[in-house]
Protein backbone atom coordinates (compact mmCIF):
# COMPACT_ATOMS: atom_id res chain seq x y z
CA UNK A 1 0.00 0.00 0.00
CA UNK A 2 2.64 2.29 1.01
CA UNK A 3 4.17 1.54 -1.77
CA UNK A 4 1.87 3.05 -4.56
CA UNK A 5 1.15 6.11 -2.50
CA UNK A 6 4.94 6.67 -3.23
CA UNK A 7 4.46 5.82 -6.80
CA UNK A 8 1.39 7.84 -7.19
CA UNK A 9 3.55 10.98 -5.16
CA UNK A 10 6.48 10.55 -7.14
CA UNK A 11 4.21 10.64 -11.05
CA UNK A 12 2.89 14.18 -8.98
CA UNK A 13 6.08 15.21 -8.49
CA UNK A 14 7.26 15.07 -11.99
CA UNK A 15 4.41 16.19 -13.53
CA UNK A 16 4.43 19.33 -11.31
CA UNK A 17 8.15 20.10 -12.34
CA UNK A 18 7.73 19.22 -16.28
CA UNK A 19 4.72 21.84 -16.07
CA UNK A 20 6.87 24.29 -14.49
CA UNK A 21 9.93 23.97 -17.45
CA UNK A 22 6.69 24.44 -20.19
CA UNK A 23 5.83 28.06 -18.74
CA UNK A 24 9.37 29.10 -19.41
CA UNK A 25 8.47 31.41 -22.37
CA UNK A 26 7.82 35.26 -21.43
CA UNK A 27 6.18 38.01 -23.81
CA UNK A 28 7.62 41.67 -23.70
CA UNK A 29 4.60 43.71 -23.94
CA UNK A 30 5.27 47.26 -25.18
CA UNK A 31 2.90 48.97 -22.55
CA UNK A 32 0.76 47.85 -19.77
CA UNK A 33 -1.57 50.05 -17.20
CA UNK A 34 -0.91 49.50 -13.45
CA UNK A 35 -2.36 50.62 -10.04
CA UNK A 36 -1.30 49.80 -6.66
CA UNK A 37 -3.90 49.53 -3.38
CA UNK A 38 -1.83 49.70 0.08
CA UNK A 39 -3.84 48.68 3.27
CA UNK A 40 -3.24 47.61 7.04
CA UNK A 41 -4.73 45.40 9.27
CA UNK A 42 -3.67 47.75 12.38
CA UNK A 43 -5.16 51.07 10.83
CA UNK A 44 -8.11 52.31 8.51
CA UNK A 45 -5.96 54.41 6.16
CA UNK A 46 -6.23 52.71 2.51
CA UNK A 47 -3.84 54.04 -0.16
CA UNK A 48 -4.56 54.27 -3.81
CA UNK A 49 -1.60 54.92 -6.73
CA UNK A 50 -2.77 56.36 -10.04
CA UNK A 51 -3.46 54.27 -12.82
CA UNK A 52 0.03 54.34 -14.46
CA UNK A 53 1.09 53.59 -17.96
CA UNK A 54 4.07 51.12 -17.53
CA UNK A 55 6.35 50.57 -20.81
CA UNK A 56 8.01 47.06 -22.14
CA UNK A 57 6.59 45.22 -19.09
CA UNK A 58 6.85 41.26 -18.92
CA UNK A 59 3.46 39.11 -19.23
CA UNK A 60 2.96 35.82 -19.12
CA UNK A 61 1.22 35.29 -23.09
CA UNK A 62 -0.60 32.48 -22.10
CA UNK A 63 -2.88 34.53 -19.09
CA UNK A 64 -1.39 38.14 -20.24
CA UNK A 65 -0.68 38.12 -16.27
CA UNK A 66 2.31 40.57 -15.18
CA UNK A 67 5.40 38.93 -14.21
CA UNK A 68 7.08 40.16 -11.37
CA UNK A 69 3.87 41.13 -9.86
CA UNK A 70 5.58 40.55 -6.44
CA UNK A 71 8.42 42.98 -7.27
CA UNK A 72 5.71 45.78 -7.74
CA UNK A 73 4.56 45.20 -4.97
CA UNK A 74 7.49 45.57 -2.77
CA UNK A 75 8.41 49.10 -5.00
CA UNK A 76 5.04 50.06 -3.43
CA UNK A 77 5.86 48.37 -0.04
CA UNK A 78 9.26 49.91 0.43
CA UNK A 79 8.34 53.59 -0.33
CA UNK A 80 5.50 52.99 2.40
CA UNK A 81 8.20 51.91 4.93
CA UNK A 82 10.84 54.54 3.90
CA UNK A 83 9.07 57.35 2.77
CA UNK A 84 5.96 57.62 4.99
CA UNK A 85 7.50 55.12 7.93
CA UNK A 86 4.35 52.65 7.47
CA UNK A 87 6.31 49.20 7.34
CA UNK A 88 3.48 46.65 8.03
CA UNK A 89 1.56 47.80 4.52
CA UNK A 90 -0.18 45.54 2.54
CA UNK A 91 0.25 46.14 -1.12
CA UNK A 92 -1.09 44.62 -4.23
CA UNK A 93 -0.58 45.37 -7.55
CA UNK A 94 -3.12 45.27 -10.53
CA UNK A 95 -2.60 45.36 -14.16
CA UNK A 96 -3.72 44.91 -17.56
CA UNK A 97 -2.63 45.12 -21.57
CA UNK A 98 -5.69 47.47 -21.77
CA UNK A 99 -6.39 50.78 -19.91
CA UNK A 100 -10.14 49.59 -19.94
CA UNK A 101 -9.68 46.68 -17.61
CA UNK A 102 -7.70 48.52 -15.20
CA UNK A 103 -9.90 51.28 -15.18
CA UNK A 104 -12.84 49.15 -14.57
CA UNK A 105 -11.00 46.89 -11.66
CA UNK A 106 -10.06 50.58 -9.94
CA UNK A 107 -13.47 52.09 -9.55
CA UNK A 108 -14.44 48.66 -8.67
CA UNK A 109 -11.82 48.61 -5.73
CA UNK A 110 -12.56 52.61 -5.42
CA UNK A 111 -16.22 52.10 -4.55
CA UNK A 112 -15.89 49.16 -2.69
CA UNK A 113 -13.62 51.87 -0.09
CA UNK A 114 -15.95 55.24 -0.58
CA UNK A 115 -19.42 54.15 -1.38
CA UNK A 116 -20.67 50.86 -0.01
CA UNK A 117 -18.21 51.22 3.34
CA UNK A 118 -18.81 54.97 2.98
CA UNK A 119 -17.03 56.84 6.57
CA UNK A 120 -15.53 53.38 8.00
CA UNK A 121 -12.28 54.13 5.79
CA UNK A 122 -9.44 57.13 5.72
CA UNK A 123 -9.00 57.01 1.35
CA UNK A 124 -6.18 58.86 0.49
CA UNK A 125 -4.68 59.02 -3.39
CA UNK A 126 -0.91 58.48 -3.84
CA UNK A 127 0.18 61.12 -7.01
CA UNK A 128 2.40 60.24 -9.43
CA UNK A 129 4.75 62.84 -7.71
CA UNK A 130 4.65 60.60 -4.45
CA UNK A 131 5.39 57.26 -5.91
CA UNK A 132 5.98 55.72 -9.67
CA UNK A 133 6.85 52.16 -10.35
CA UNK A 134 10.01 51.46 -12.08
CA UNK A 135 9.64 48.49 -15.05
CA UNK A 136 11.10 45.08 -13.90
CA UNK A 137 13.42 43.29 -16.59
CA UNK A 138 11.80 39.62 -16.29
CA UNK A 139 13.68 38.54 -19.39
CA UNK A 140 15.63 35.75 -17.99
CA UNK A 141 14.02 32.62 -20.31
CA UNK A 142 12.83 32.53 -24.23
CA UNK A 143 11.31 35.77 -24.98
CA UNK A 144 8.14 35.91 -27.53
CA UNK A 145 7.50 38.60 -29.92
CA UNK A 146 4.50 40.71 -29.29
CA UNK A 147 2.10 40.02 -32.33
CA UNK A 148 1.42 43.10 -35.03
CA UNK A 149 -1.04 44.80 -34.65
CA UNK A 150 -2.79 46.00 -37.75
CA UNK A 151 -1.43 49.66 -37.12
CA UNK A 152 1.76 48.80 -37.15
CA UNK A 153 1.17 46.70 -40.24
CA UNK A 154 -0.11 49.79 -41.79
CA UNK A 155 3.02 52.11 -40.96
CA UNK A 156 5.17 49.35 -42.30
CA UNK A 157 3.52 49.35 -45.39
CA UNK A 158 3.36 52.85 -46.00
CA UNK A 159 6.76 53.02 -45.24
CA UNK A 160 7.80 50.54 -48.35
CA UNK A 161 5.89 53.03 -50.15
CA UNK A 162 7.47 56.03 -49.10
CA UNK A 163 11.28 53.93 -49.67
CA UNK A 164 10.13 52.83 -52.85
CA UNK A 165 9.21 56.29 -54.59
Amino acid sequence: MKFIRNITLAIALAACAASQSVSAKSLLAPKAYIFGFAASFNDSTVYFTGIQEMDSVWVDPKNGFLLGRSNYSYQLRDYFSQKLDQPHRTCVVISSLKRQDVEKKYLKMKRQYTVKNAGKYDVRNLTDADFRFKAVNMGGGEVEKPKATRNDKKAKKNKKQKNKK
